[in-house]
């Protein structure tokens, strides 16, 4: 056992006592399990972290940076209580505000089980509301809007300007993309709104595995997009889910694909599959895929371009919860390692105390908000010309333009909810009655789909 974190039942979601039981594998690292134990409903045992590297190893201490204005008292415990409440142990980087809960898709892997019988749209005086509150609490952090399908809004580039006009800096939108890609001038007008990104459903390059999670073949659909984006000015990142057997073998194609778009597309994101609705048996191990695994793979699947070595522990984040690593992307479409220093929340300079000595949780929330600020927008192409100059010059003018940030971040279901990741949560979930509520907590279902937070909690009404 590594140590004693707490967790929750799978059936009824109490918090119960839980631990963590690394073993050796056949890879030359360890395997490590999330094991608890519920007092009604018995043990689950869970594969959470498939070494190299290893779960002890992947470390970044923090000192921990309370909210500045709690919403919620600590009474129950975690994950009860959030609001945000006094125990939480991470300022807001990402505030995540679902605009709608109606959608265009079907996914079985939708975080949000978005469709038809969706509640009605929020009005825009209460989005301004719940933005005011976001504000409050947390200060201009960075702004998502999600849902369901943000798109089937008519006024989502009045809502994007509203957020402008409300103070906030960085706006981004979760998207399938579909109607980005079929409606001309539509991207144009979300860039005229004033949006800086778009986090972009993007799980491979064959339409077999979009029938397979999303219930069609969309590739045309997707590239479509992009290139409307693209000329638009609003920077891309791709966001694969990978689901073992589906698509986890087509990730060094996602990351050529992004090379060969750059400077458009400025990330990748890869998200390992969670489960979450109605589920009336634990997922097999087989069915995970850990961010170690994602790592090994990452490097196997770009021929050695990409390395485990890499890549870092977050400084924002639980250490346990991401990855990262930034590359520029050579005139020849190959990938170039930029040094830690450039990287997201990167490590300390080297007159600084050493990376491993614990730095305030509230820093690496800052650096990340103006990471992601940076990076993922699109870039200013009115820079020094590449082609001028001695080869520092070239490197120098395509660093400031043709960079591709790669990283993964494992959201957390009933089975493997660790609640000493959920205290250090950056990304919070905006409830329609204004409080902020740590994403994975928000989205939490048991096995037969019931909800910790995600339609409990009732905001105005709809006019």
């Amino acid at each position: 056992m590594t140590r004693e974190p707490r967790s929750v039942c799978p059936i009824c979601l109490a918090p119960i006592p839980a631990w963590h039981e690394t073993l050796e594998n056949d890879t030359g690292g360890s395997d490590t399990y999330l094991i608890k134990e519920c007092p009604e409903h018995g043990s689950f045992r869970t594969m959470v972290w498939r070494g190299p590297p290893d779960f002890a190893d992947w470390s970044r201490p923090k000192i921990p940076s309370q909210p500045k204005a709690p919403s919620t008292p600590v009474d129950k415990g975690c994950p009860l209580d959030c609001g945000l409440c006094a125990a939480h142990r991470q300022h807001t980087c990402t505030a995540v505000l679902d605009v709608t809960a109606r959608c265009n898709l079907g996914c079985p892997v939708c975080f949000a089980s978005s469709g038809a019988d969706a509640l009605p749209d929020l009005s825009p005086t209460v989005i301004g509301s719940l933005l005011d509150s976001i504000a409050k609490a947390s200060g201009f952090c960075n702004i998502q809007f999600s849902g369901g399908e943000p798109t089937t809004r008519d006024d989502l580039p009045d809502l994007i300007r509203l957020a402008r006009r409300k103070g906030f800096s960085f706006i981004q939108l979760n998207t399938n993309g579909l109607r980005i890609g079929s409606e001309p001038g539509y991207a144009a007008a979300l860039a005229r709104a004033g949006l800086d990104s778009v986090f972009f459903q993007f799980d491979g390059m064959d339409n077999d595995i979009y029938t397979a999670l999303r219930g069609s073949p969309l590739l045309e659909r997707k590239l479509a997009a992009i290139d409307s984006l693209a000329q638009a000015g609003i920077g891309v990142v791709l966001v694969p889910t990978v689901v073992p057997g589906v698509n986890d073998r087509a990730l060094g194609a996602i990351i050529r694909f992004a090379a060969a778009n750059s400077p458009a597309v400025r990330g990748v994101h890869f998200q390992p599959i969670s489960y979450f609705g109605r589920f009336p048996r634990s997922p097999a191990d087989e069915q995970r895929i850990t961010l170690p695994e994602v790592m090994r793979q990452l490097q196997a699947q770009t021929d050695g371009a990409l390395q485990v070595s890499d890549f870092l522990a977050p400084g924002c984040e639980h250490s346990h919860c991401s990855f990262h690593a930034n590359y520029i992307v050579t005139g020849n479409g190959g990938l170039a390692r930029l040094s830690a220093k450039s990287a997201c929340c990167a490590p300390p300079e080297p007159s600084r105390p050493h990376p491993t000595s614990p730095r305030p949780a509230s820093e690496g929330a800052d650096k990340a908000k103006a990471f992601v600020r940076r990076q993922w927008s699109s870039p200013d192409m009115g820079q020094p010309s590449a082609q001028a100059g001695d080869d520092f010059d070239r490197f120098i003018a395509r660093a400031s333009t043709h960079t591709l940030a790669v990283s993964a971040m494992a959201f957390q279901d009933c089975w493997t909810m660790d609640l000493e990741r959920l205290k250090g949560c950056c990304i919070h979930a905006v409830s329609p009655d204004g409080r902020l509520i740590p994403f994975c907590a928000y989205n939490l279902t048991s096995m037969d789909g019931t909800t910790l937070y995600r339609g409990k909690c009732r905001g105005p009404a709809a006019p």
